[in-house]
């Protein structure tokens, strides 16, 4: 499963957890995600955010 950055504000989303704050369940890959998520951090939408490397 892989993680995604918010390149506005580095908010990590990471799959494998989820984002059960906006009801989204652990599991649900990044291009699954419904369109109108958007970061929990700074409010971005999905466009915003890259493949993140460690």
């Amino acid at each position: 499963m892989e993680r995604w950055e918010c390149q506005v504000c580095g908010y990590i989303y990471d799959s494998e957890k989820g984002d059960p704050e906006n009801n989204i369940k652990p599991g649900t890959e990044f291009e699954d995600l419904p369109d109108e998520w958007v970061c929990p951090e700074c409010g971005v939408y999905k466009d915003e955010f890259e493949v993140y490397e460690e």
